[in-house]
């Protein structure tokens, strides 16, 4: 049977079309006859992660990233397909993670220790791990720190170094050997003076020993007689204030008679200063004197009579 050429070129057009189909599953990592699950991962973010990435368990490849696809509330909805039959415990993680230095991306299967494992259309739990610049970073900090106290290190290097600064620290160094001359001195003088007074020493240490226990075998006596001393202090403090104050009362009781009597005219200073008529009899007796003592100092021979050699008495007589 003679087969006509059209139906010979829509056999190979056919065979055509059916190979590219075919090609391009193929070149996109589709098995066009073989057995497939499909997963799927939600992710905040995708960096770097397209499709036909690799699905990997401990590196080895199991499936591919199928689709990518942006949902209403932000997030990235993966979908995975896991060529042939794997067990996947419900409870694993699907992370992103970089798996070269360039930033190449893929989804490492962190296996979970569930019974239960996922079926065809189940989502898996997910997260992104972090890329290379964002777990550099804490050590780019540490790498900060670091070089800034390198360089105050190397600042305080190069001020030791300076030869006036070593001058000081040879300063230093040799006050300090000086120093420990003189402990070392003290020191031998010490030990000399306790090799010496040993003897002393211990005497008086066991003298002091003696005063203390003295002390402790008598501390309820010596505390009956602080107690009688503060006793005592008390009542004398209490007597002399007493005192004091029983003297300021008399003393005003009597200053307040005095000027009683003084008001009374009672004395001779009550009557100076209530009675006029003494006042103005005093004064006239001072007016009295005084002009007694003027004619005194200018007629003083009407009231004295001498004579030089004395002839005066004898005629009298």
């Amino acid at each position: 049977m003679k087969i006509a050429n059209e139906t010979k070129v829509g056999i190979l057009a056919a065979f055509s079309i059916a190979l590219l189909i075919i090609g391009y599953n193929f070149l996109k990592g589709n098995a066009i006859f073989s057995n497939e699950t499909v997963l799927y991962a939600k992710y905040s973010r995708v960096d770097g992660l397209n499709v036909s990435k690799p699905v990997l368990i401990n590196g080895y490849q199991i499936g591919r990233v199928d689709k990518l696809q942006l949902q209403p509330d932000g997030t990235i909805l993966a979908t995975l397909k896991i060529k042939g039959k794997y067990e996947i415990p419900t409870n694993s993680v699907a992370r992103l993670e970089s798996i070269d230095l360039l930033g190449s991306k893929a989804i490492i299967m962190a296996l979970g220790n569930g019974k239960i494992y996922a079926k065809d259309g189940d989502t898996l739990n997910a997260n992104v791990a972090k890329n290379l610049m964002e777990a550099v970073q804490p050590v780019q900090k540490k790498a900060e720190l670091i070089i800034d106290k390198m360089d105050s290190i190397l600042t305080s290097v190069n001020a030791i170094m300076n030869p006036d600064f070593q001058k000081n620290v040879n300063k230093s160094f040799n006050s300090i050997a000086a120093t420990l001359g003189s402990l070392e001195s003290t020191s031998k003088k010490v030990d000399h003076l306790v090799g010496s007074e040993g003897t002393r020493i211990s005497a008086i240490l066991a003298n002091v020993e003696s005063i203390s226990k003295n002390f402790k075998d008598n501390n309820v006596q010596i505390n009956a007689i602080m107690k009688n001393l503060n006793t005592a202090t008390d009542q004398i403090a209490a007597a002399n204030f007493k005192q004091t104050i029983d003297n300021a009362n008399k003393a005003m009781n009597e200053l307040q008679g005095v000027v009683s009597k003084i008001n009374n005219g009672n004395g001779t200073l009550g009557l100076l200063i209530n009675d006029t008529k003494m006042y103005d009899n005093l004064n006239n007796a001072s007016k009295n004197l005084d002009n007694l003592l003027i004619d005194l100092k200018e007629n003083p021979k009407r009231y004295v009579h001498f004579s030089v050699f004395g002839g005066g008495n004898k005629k009298d007589k």
